[in-house]
């Protein structure tokens, strides 16, 4: 896609003074990383502080109507209709045939259910909702998403007035900054302990400028947030989960719960509970390897007779780990912890071995 054609976030000008390095993401220019810092030290900047993200592509959306959880849960196999007021779930739509149509946060807020879709998802995901009865769907675009992610995160807004200190983890509430709504979720995408806040477009600057005044807060690009993702183990749609990939190869179905499974009312039931009892070709794992150099995605995997089993789909350098990390799907009979491959990258086999996920556990509060 040609420059002239990306979109660009309400925060563009603050990247360009900050010596971002824009590439092109689901439509938007995008930072990937900035000048005198790097994406490793960003990376590790996030484990130890705090990073401040723009994730303002991605989408909020509010469901409205007599009972927009119950409609939801005709679309996702989460458990929405049991999410107390102020919590937050993960869930995924899926399709008649057990696919991943997108991944989403689905927080239960009183009057209406609010959801976050993946940016290059928008258009899909809002016709999918509008396809449900007795709700009405209100595209959030006045509300421009940040990430404030890292230990140190808790602290950064307690000091600018907002008290999260109540919150656990996929919990939210609505703050009152010099009295503006401003929706706050103890979420993200990282591993790590941080928030998502979702801000008028009129305040976005105002507040991402003030969250980096805190001499503990540094910008952080997406290479960065894609890196830390990885090593929590943490799915990207469109590489690692889409509408080819169930949720049972995927390693998802801790995200649906016993009375979905049991009742079978959602998109793709039949196919999901017969992967169950039968067993599935392949699974997502986590792919581990002694060798410095980076596996990434698209490089095939063998076994050590040169029998091809899998592909990579994420893969680069942990720098929390100090080393290589990926993920991909591998066959059922090469799927166990520890299993001694191979990976072809640029036509050499690289020695790599099946890896618990994920390569660092996450620092969430609970």
């Amino acid at each position: 896609m040609a420059d002239q054609e990306l979109h660009e976030t309400l925060l563009h000008t603050l990247h360009a003074e900050a010596g971002a390095k824009f590439g092109p993401f689901a439509g938007y220019s995008m930072p990937l990383f900035y000048d005198g810092q790097g994406a490793i030290a960003e990376h590790l900047h996030t484990r130890s502080s705090a990073s401040l993200f723009d994730v303002s592509h991605m989408r909020a959306v509010d469901l409205v109507g007599s009972d927009p959880a119950a409609a939801l849960e005709t679309l996702v196999p989460g458990g929405i209709t049991t999410l107390a007021e102020g919590k937050l779930r993960y869930t995924f739509f899926t399709s008649d045939t057990g696919g991943i149509l997108d991944d989403l946060i689905a927080w239960a807020m009183g009057d209406r259910v609010s959801v976050v879709v993946n940016a290059s998802r928008v258009d899909h995901d809002l016709a999918h909702l509008r396809t449900l009865s007795d709700v009405e769907v209100i595209e959030r675009a006045d509300l421009h998403l940040v990430a404030l992610q890292g230990p140190k995160s808790e602290g950064v807004l307690s000091d600018l007035g907002i008290d999260v200190s109540a919150l656990g983890f996929m919990s939210g509430m609505v703050a009152d900054v010099d009295g503006t709504p401003v929706r706050v979720t103890r979420s993200g995408y990282t591993g790590e302990d941080g928030f998502e806040l979702a801000i008028p477009a009129d305040l976005v600057v105002t507040i991402s400028t003030q969250i980096l005044s805190d001499d503990r807060v540094e910008l952080a690009g997406l290479a960065a947030r894609d890196s830390l993702r990885l090593e929590a183990g943490l799915c990207l749609y469109g590489s690692d989960i889409d509408d080819t990939t169930s949720p049972v190869e995927a390693g998802l179905m801790w995200a649906i719960p016993k009375r979905r499974r049991e009742a079978g009312d959602y998109p793709g039931a039949g196919v999901v509970s017969a992967q169950l009892d039968d067993g599935v070709t392949r699974h997502r794992v986590g792919i581990g390897t002694a060798q410095r150099r980076p596996i990434r995605p698209g490089n095939e995997v063998f076994t050590l007779d040169g029998e091809r089993v899998g592909v990579v789909t994420s893969g680069g350098f942990g720098a929390s780990v100090d080393g290589p990390v990926a993920m991909g799907y591998v066959a059922d009979s090469s799927a166990t912890v520890g299993t001694q491959l191979e990976a072809d990258v640029r036509g050499k086999r690289v020695p790599c071995h099946v890896a618990d996920l994920p390569f660092v556990i996450p620092n969430y509060k609970r």
